[in-house]
């Protein structure tokens, strides 16, 4: 399966997004980013999205959505209700990406909404772990700082993640910063031993 970062080149605030194109020819968006370019550089690598699936609602990954929609009529998974969504995912379903099938896992305490996907391969974390995103590298978390977020809750999302992911996941494409691919699970492991030490993530905080 390949995966392309959509939106690596964006020069505005938004999260990374990812185009999963599966061998048969099933292709996923997974999150649609805040970038006015994201459908020209869909279009720049495929003609056709079957699916897009959310990681969770914040603006930076839901912003285009609707534009993504216009443009390639996809099929929307997403936990929580929005105008285009056309299938609502719970903990514990399955979803496709690509030609992968993918484990949901809800994963709140960044955001209410928040899930992740996880397959014997590939980890889509969303916020809930990343691998660098100027706080922390290798191995850093959501952010719980603002209003309706829960440090406590984002650590137990953690767990949860770790319980359910199999052995031997070698990619992670988180929803900031950079592109991982070797053992996901000492990442994720490092993300949730800082999360446990509950310290503010950033200065300002």
């Amino acid at each position: 399966m390949e995966v392309v970062h959509v939106t690596e080149d964006a020069e505005v605030f938004t999260c990374n997004a990812f185009l999963a194109i599966g061998e048969d020819g099933q292709t996923t968006l997974v999150d649609a980013g805040a970038w006015d370019g994201v459908v020209d550089e869909v279009r720049s690598h495929t003609d056709d999205v079957d699916a897009v699936v959310m990681t969770h609602q914040h603006g930076d990954h839901v912003e285009r959505l609707e534009a993504v929609v216009e443009a390639f009529d996809p099929e929307v998974y997403a936990y929580a209700d929005h105008p285009t969504r056309t299938h609502a995912v719970d903990d514990g379903d399955t979803v496709r990406i690509g030609d992968e099938a993918f484990d949901v896992v809800y994963t709140p305490g960044h955001a209410d909404d928040h899930v992740s996907f996880v397959s014997e391969s590939s980890l889509f974390s969303g916020d809930v772990v990343v691998h660098d995103d100027g706080a922390f590298d290798y191995g850093s978390f959501g952010r719980t700082d603002m209003a309706g977020q829960s440090r406590d809750r984002l650590i137990e999302s953690i767990r949860d993640l770790l319980e359910r992911m199999p052995e031997g996941v070698e990619h992670m494409y988180a929803g900031h910063g950079g592109v991982f691919h070797g053992d996901v699970r000492d990442v994720v492991e490092t993300a949730l031993e800082r999360a446990e030490k509950r310290e503010p993530k950033y200065s300002d905080e």
